[in-house]
């Protein structure tokens, strides 16, 4: 989540993938598993299914959501950031699954399958992570697979679990990690209210190489998201 040197891939923001790579529009999934261990949170949570518009939902994981972890892994940028497997088998797969239950079991995020509502089909992730929430922030990461690009379904993902985070959890500040030549991903990211932040060196390591990163953020206070009043309960 090859492409301009900048980097393969990209953020959590919809737009079309040039020929040659991966789809701009992927965010790197700063979730539980791509940094040193922390302690989980003080009790399970539940992900809650939700309408992300009139086309697609976001509901917790299923076993069912196999053919979806198959797809993304011959993605060339998803599992570079993400533990989506870089080379399938059923085994790797079902333990995917299992991590993101089991993210949600400790208290260390919200994982998200996003599916499209006419055929029930899993085209993507979103997930919510609540590693630094003690500090009062939460961070953001998504993905999808190629055939939903384009469509504004990371835009829509983004918003409605913005809002809800905001709105219905109280959460002080959300950010998300954006590579800087990744234009399309940013553009979502600001469609949805995030304000660029500023540049992080060698942030993220990518596939076998650091990266540099660039920090968006959406503080409760700062203002209306998704024409609902971002404030805290």
């Amino acid at each position: 989540m090859a492409a301009p040197k900048p980097g393969p891939g990209a953020n959590p923001a919809p737009g079309a993938a040039p020929d040659s790579g991966p789809d701009p529009a992927l965010a790197p999934d700063l979730g539980p598993d791509s940094g040193p261990a922390s302690a989980p949170g003080p009790e399970p949570l539940t992900v809650p299914s939700m309408s992300a518009g009139p086309d697609f939902v976001l509901r917790p994981w299923e076993m069912s959501d196999l053919p979806l972890v198959r797809e993304a892994s011959l993605d060339p940028y998803i599992p570079l950031i993400t533990t989506i497997p870089h080379r399938y088998s059923d085994a790797a797969a079902e333990a995917f699954v299992r991590r993101q239950w089991e993210h949600a079991a400790t208290g260390a995020g919200y994982p998200f399958a996003i599916v499209r509502s006419r055929d029930r089909r899993p085209v993507g992730a979103i997930g919510l992570w609540l590693r630094d929430l003690p500090e009062g922030r939460a961070s953001l990461g998504y993905w999808l697979t190629a055939p939903a690009r384009g469509q504004g379904v990371a835009r829509a993902a983004l918003r409605t679990v913005t809002g809800w985070a905001l709105r219905d959890l109280g959460v002080p500040r959300l950010q998300l990690f954006v590579e800087p030549w990744n234009t399309a991903s940013a553009q979502v990211a600001e469609d949805v209210g995030f304000r660029r932040e500023g540049l992080l060196r060698g942030w993220q390591q990518v596939g076998d190489e650091r990266r540099d990163m660039t920090v968006y953020a959406l503080l409760n206070t700062d203002g209306p998201a998704d024409d609902r009043a971002a404030t805290a309960n």
